[in-house]
């Protein structure tokens, strides 16, 4: 049976005790091997925590569901770190949650691989093999819509984001088979992107890969609508002639989504690579660049800043290919600092002195005065496996703050006071007011891997983070607004008035974001007023369109 308990941390980096303030830690104790994928901020603050757990019998019981498989596993934290949710969404056979985000309108997509046919939660039959499936819900985890997407081939989700039409990009992992006449691809393992409305209706289908094996890793979305692939690359370039560049018109027996192929066109220059491909917002190939060394490069995440893209993942190269920076010892971190373009802006390797495994990525950024964005920082997290000799903080949570030009400034190893064998981060996220989230797994024997979240909040990066008294958002709005607050209190109370100072709405808040329900309201201006019990007031219109 899962429980949820709070527990003491200490910080530590090198010989140096860095006091921190840990604001809640939970662990999530499992006696199966739990898989936790991602950790997701919500508009309010809150966070929902996602993987893949197979259910105890007890809870088999209870939901009259008979699965012995792994489940899509979903747990939703409220600011305070306190359970406010938890859903699973099964099928008759092993399920597994990849990837998940926030949508515009407070609720999530998840995007899993699925071995399951229709029965259970899952509506849809089987494409065959193993299929992408989708789930979008609402803030409080009920379905809205579902979808199975697939072909006679293996596919696997690996991302998913919203675009700027509200609509979604897919990406995941295709394993061409010989005998499947639905889908043709170009190596061992191609990418998939399909590009959905925001009722999950299939608009389009691109497949990229060289000849070998191509695996996404990441994906996040552009300013221009568009996305942004990490892609791990063991293949080499496609070579084909003009127009049989980007061939379209494979049509699935399911669906009449044309799919579009696009082959590699840059050479790897050893054993792994990145690749990097950015897409336009209709899912066409705007540019592709190939990062790499001799060696076995494995890139994990990438992240947006101010004037570009940051992508960075393992490194096993020494200085060779495009690759200027060598490696200290086992695998080092690399990133890569790009342009919009792809033209590469700097490199920087960093080393924990074993297998160093990069997990996420947040960039802190601030405002310049002309308005305009300005990325301040790089805030990196992962763990480290030993190889050879074993070093003390190994199978730790560790965090390594880069300032904007990849100059390292700290970094830190994050330990529970009872301490686990195998501790590895998944996820790590940077907050809007300087706290950070770190999820991961924990484990005291293999097989039992609990899941482990901490927040925690660092005064050195809460010094570079923007501060401000009140916030509205979206501004103007329509049906619901979020107000945050910007200074430290216990309890507030959120006053609605009208322009001619009569009081609509009176609402008492522990949290320092806020959902207000605005649908009652005319068109026109509000003003909304914060009073907290530190004697704090802070005031914003708020403009309903």
């Amino acid at each position: 049976m899962r429980k949820l308990y709070l527990s003491a941390l200490i910080l530590c980096a090198g010989l140096s005790i860095f006091a921190q303030e840990v604001v809640w830690q939970k662990d999530i104790k499992s006696s199966t091997q739990d898989f936790l994928s991602q950790v997701t901020t919500t508009i309010d603050q809150q966070y929902l925590i996602t993987g893949s757990s197979i259910q105890s019998n007890k809870l088999q019981a209870e939901s009259r569901k008979q699965n012995n498989g792994y489940d899509f596993h979903l747990i939703k934290l409220n600011q305070q770190g306190e359970e406010v949710w938890e859903k699973y969404f099964s099928g008759q056979n092993h399920d597994y949650l990849s990837a998940t985000v926030t949508t515009q309108d407070g609720g999530f997509i998840l995007a899993g691989t699925s071995y399951s046919g229709k029965g259970l939660d899952k509506k849809e039959d089987s494409k065959g093999g193993s299929d992408i499936w989708l789930i979008r819900i609402n803030e409080f985890g009920d379905e809205l819509w579902q979808k199975t997407l697939g072909s006679s081939s293996d596919e696997e989700a690996r991302a998913v984001i919203q675009t700027t039409d509200l609509g979604f990009f897919v990406a995941g992992n295709v394993t061409t088979l010989r005998q499947a006449q639905d889908l043709k691809g170009y190596g061992s393992k191609d990418v998939l992107i399909t590009k959905l409305d925001k009722d999950g209706k299939e608009l389009s289908q691109l497949i990229l890969g060289g000849k070998g094996l191509d695996e996404v890793e990441k994906m996040i979305p552009t300013k221009d609508g568009g996305a942004l692939l990490g892609i791990y690359s063991r293949s080499s370039e496609v070579r084909v002639s003009g127009s049989a560049s980007t061939q379209a018109g494979n049509q699935r027996s399911a669906s009449s989504t044309a799919i579009s192929q696009t082959p590699k066109a840059s050479s790897n220059y050893g054993e792994g690579d990145y690749w990097i491909v950015k897409l336009d917002k209709t899912g066409k190939v705007e540019w592709e660049k190939n990062f790499g060394g001799k060696g076995d490069d494995h890139i994990r995440t990438l992240a947006l800043t101010s004037n570009g893209f940051i992508i960075g993942g393992e490194s096993r190269s020494e200085r060779s290919g495009n690759k200027t920076v060598g490696i200290e010892e086992g695998t080092d971190l690399w990133l890569i600092a790009l342009n919009e373009r792809g033209d590469e802006q700097w490199q920087k390797s960093y080393n924990f002195k074993n297998r160093d495994i990069l997990m996420g990525m947040s960039v802190v950024s601030g405002r310049l005065e002309d308005g305009s964005e300005n990325s301040k920082g790089i805030l990196l997290g992962g763990y480290t496996q030993a190889e050879g000799r074993i070093q003390t903080d190994d199978e730790t949570f560790w965090m390594l703050y880069l300032d904007q030009n990849g100059n390292e400034q700290w970094r830190k190893h994050v330990k529970g006071e009872s301490r686990k064998k195998e501790e590895r981060l998944s996820d790590l996220k940077l907050n809007k007011d300087g706290s950070i989230v770190l999820a991961g797994t924990s484990a005291e024997e293999l097989g039992k891997e609990n899941w482990k979240i901490v927040k925690l909040g660092d005064r050195q990066v809460d010094q570079l983070i923007e501060k401000y008294d009140i916030k509205i958002y979206p501004n103007p709005v329509s049906d619901y607004a979020y107000v945050e607050i910007g200074f430290d209190f216990k309890e507030a109370d959120i006053l609605l008035y009208d322009m001619s100072g009569r009081q609509l709405q009176s609402i008492k808040t522990k949290n320092k974001v806020t959902k207000i329900n605005t649908q009652a309201l005319v068109q026109g201006a509000y003003l909304v007023t914060i009073k907290t019990d530190t004697n704090k007031t802070a005031n914003a219109k708020l403009i309903k369109k």
